[in-house]
Formats: structure tokens, C-alpha cells, sequence
């Protein structure tokens, strides 16, 4: 991940927690319904508590389309950063297309058309955050910008090490 390497060159170590992967441990056979989805966001915000508990720096990395998911890492977490990257559904699709995801299910969006499909953004409301600590606007900024300004504000809010 772009901002993990970021943060690295500036001497600040990162865990990554990434949903896909987790996902795949808490809910082997995903459903994808509200209830599961409730639970694999509680534990990624655990799992997020833990590690800043043992002073690790941690990137959740996940949609979580509800604000209830934010609101909870936010209030387990110390030093919690909200980043929202704007990403038109445009936007999205075209680099799903070019991602090299090892965990991510592949083809979601062309699965978001399929009956009985839950895709956050889709046809799953995706709840914007009131006051993000962080805003990207990807149909502005590429990928390499908005994790080379992502990181930087990080370092402004947090520091540098």
C-alpha cells in the first residue's frame, strides 16, 4: 500500500488491517448482510485498539459504508484519522480494474448488477463522513498523490515518528 510505504520513508512503522483478508477468518463464507457486516467492522475496530494499545500505527484498510463503523474505530482509537477518499463510481471501477488486490474479490462492480447484490456505493448506501480528519478527491488525484498527500497530513496531525 502506497501510504504504508509513504510513512516508512519518513521512519513511521504501519500495520495494515485489510477487511478483505480478515474477512475471509471471521466470515469464510461471506453473506455480506448488515448483521456480518456489523461484525466484521466491530472486530477490525478491536483489532485496531489493540494495536494502537501496544503503540503500533495502524491503517484500517475498508470501505465501511456506514458511519456507525467510523464512529466506533474513532471512539476506540486514540489519535483516530477518518480518511475519505472521494472516488466516483467512474472512478472505482476503472481501477478495480487495474488493482492487484491478493484478498479483494475480484469484479465487484460488474457483480453489483447480479440480483441480491450488496455492494457499498451500488446498491448498499455509502454514508459520507460528517468531518473527516482527511479528504482525497480521486477523480482529481491519482493514487500516488493522494497517498503522498495523505501521508503528509498524517505526519501534520501526528508527527513526523
Amino acid at each position: 500500500m502506497e501510504v504504508k510505504k509513504r510513512l516508512q520513508e519518513r521512519g513511521i512503522e504501519v500495520k495494515i488491517l485489510q477487511l478483505d483478508e480478515i474477512r475471509r477468518v471471521i466470515t469464510p463464507e461471506p453473506k455480506y448482510t448488515e448483521e456480518e457486516r456489523d461484525i466484521v467492522y466491530a472486530s477490525l475496530a478491536y483489532m485496531g485498539k489493540i494495536l494502537a494499545e501496544e503503540n503500533k500505527n495502524v491503517i484500517i484498510d475498508a470501505t465501511a459504508n456506514r458511519r456507525r463503523y467510523r464512529d466506533l474505530a474513532r471512539q476506540l482509537i486514540p489519535n483516530f484519522a477518518e480518511v475519505f477518499i472521494r472516488a466516483p463510481l467512474e472512478v472505482c471501477m476503472d481501477r478495480e480494474e487495474r488493482r492487484n488486490a491478493a484478498f479483494s474479490p475480484k469484479d465487484i462492480y460488474k457483480k453489483a448488477g447480479r440480483k441480491n447484490a450488496l455492494v457499498p456505493g451500488v446498491n448498499v448506501a455509502y454514508e459520507e463522513p460528517i468531518s473527516p480528519e482527511i479528504e482525497v478527491d480521486a477523480a482529481v488525484s491519482s493514487p500516488l498523490e493522494s497517498s503522498s498527500y495523505i501521508a503528509d497530513r498524517i505526519a501534520e496531525l501526528y508527527g513526523s515518528a
